[in-house]
């Protein structure tokens, strides 16, 4: 749920610029661009070109949002945790390899943590203990697990 939170909260956040990291006149409701911020200060990095060139595309924009809504929500309320654990670490990754060369470490960083949580928790079925992932739907269909 704790990690699930972390994705919520980026996409309320960047959606209606609360003002922890995203400003309101920043607002992807304000017309600003989520992906924008991150991505254009990553044009010093190793692979800076390839991001920045992404920053601020709208399909961008709204593949990172869709991810960030879809796995907070998997993850907060334990339905599709399978498919928050391919989907969670391939975003995780991106964003780490966005970030290259790390600052404080060579290779590992908190994206790397949350991408190997994010296996292990729908590898334990965590849904099914603290979610829905009891629901009778939810166990017929072991794609929602």
């Amino acid at each position: 749920i704790a990690i699930g939170w972390i994705f919520l909260w980026a996409f309320l956040d960047k959606t209606f610029g609360w003002g922890f990291a995203t400003p309101a006149n920043k607002a992807w409701i304000a017309g600003g661009s989520p992906t924008t911020g991150f991505l254009k200060g990553t044009g010093d990095n190793a692979l800076g070109g390839f991001f920045s060139a992404l920053a601020g595309q709208a399909w961008v924009d709204w593949l990172f949002m869709l991810g960030l809504l879809g796995i907070g929500a998997a993850l907060v309320l334990g339905v599709g945790t399978r498919i928050a654990a391919v989907a969670g670490p391939l975003m995780l990754a991106l964003m780490w390899a966005a970030e290259l060369p790390l600052a404080n470490n060579p290779f590992m960083d908190e994206h790397i943590v949350y991408a190997v949580v994010l296996v292990g928790l729908a590898m334990a079925n965590a849904g099914a203990t603290l979610g829905l992932g009891n629901l009778e739907i939810v166990k017929r269909n072991p794609y929602l697990r």
